[in-house]
């Protein structure tokens, strides 16, 4: 029997989680209000609005006038993708074997990999060896160091631990190898563990800000948020577009910065809801054992 106290007790956990979704979508709403206001309106409301009486999209049509936005977000997609698929393929490849106890050298292999959760090589031997690979300045650096997270390892290796090894024992029965029962079997059994994994290193390729700073010297390799950061730092918005505008000119450059800040986070916050529900499932059977 459900008591006063109970729905008390339920209604303040609402509210809280309600405050806690406000405090989160305001700002990402903050930024689009902004981006589609006219400057006259915002100088009006002294430049904070909750919701503006007229709408304009020139922020956006200036900064996809000019190519660096544009060839900035191909890079941003490139890495996310390609280095996604990468990810998932090296990290599966590494869990899968360690997943099993008849794997030689198994515990010792696991403590190397473990032990870089508390120790690095740090940043100058890494900035060294990316450079004698000849990496450096190249689209491969933004995404082939760095290749494998142990966080992200760790849990599909418990993924893949949790699966019914029956299943595994009737594929060797009808002749698959190693190979083809992660391929035919393991792999499309898990489906929620590379869903939530691949969400991880797919959000921290699009956010790809230090390697892009630190590899990277070439503009027309620069990921979206490298030049969002450049454009922050400039004095000239015009500038580190690389055009010369009038209407662009007459854009505050706030409501320009705001409107790259909303081109950079709307594909993150347009393809999370279609892997949520892998995302929750993924995370809660990886996290069942140790």
């Amino acid at each position: 029997m459900v008591t006063k106290s109970d729905r008390l007790v339920d209604a303040l956990i609402y509210i809280v989680l309600a405050l806690f979704a406000l405090s989160t979508l305001f700002p990402l709403y903050f930024v689009f209000v902004m981006s589609v206001t006219p400057y006259t309106e915002v100088l009006r409301n002294g430049g904070f609005i909750l919701w503006p009486s007229s709408f304009t999209l020139q922020a956006y049509k200036e900064i996809f006038a000019s190519n660096r936005i544009p060839d900035a977000l191909q890079i941003t997609v490139f890495i996310t993708v390609v280095g996604t698929f990468l990810n998932l393929l090296v990290t599966s490849l590494l869990a899968y074997p360690l997943s099993k106890k008849s794997t030689p050298w198994r515990n010792g292999i696991l403590l190397v990999i473990i032990f870089t959760l508390l120790f690095n090589g740090g940043l100058i031997p890494t900035y060294l060896v990316v450079r004698e690979l000849g990496l450096y300045n190249t689209i491969w650096a933004l995404f082939v160091p760095g290749m494998v997270s142990t966080f992200n390892f760790l849990i599909m290796k418990t993924y893949f631990e949790s699966l019914p090894q029956e299943v595994e024992e009737a594929a060797r029965v009808d002749g698959c190898g190693d190979i083809a029962t992660l391929v035919r079997i393991v792999l499309p059994l898990s489906a929620p563990i590379m869903a939530t994994v691949g969400l991880f290193y797919g959000i921290g390729h699009w956010n790809e800000y230090f390697k892009g700073i630190m590899y990277v010297t070439e503009r027309n390799l620069a990921p979206i948020q490298v030049v969002l950061r450049n454009m922050i730092q400039t004095p000239s918005i015009s500038q580190e577009l690389a055009v010369n505008s009038t209407n662009l000119a007459m854009l505050p450059p706030e409501t320009i910065k705001m409107a790259t800040v909303a081109v950079a986070i709307l594909p993150i916050v347009l393809v999370y809801p279609f892997l949520q529900k892998y995302f929750i499932k993924g995370v809660m059977i990886g996290a069942i054992k140790g």
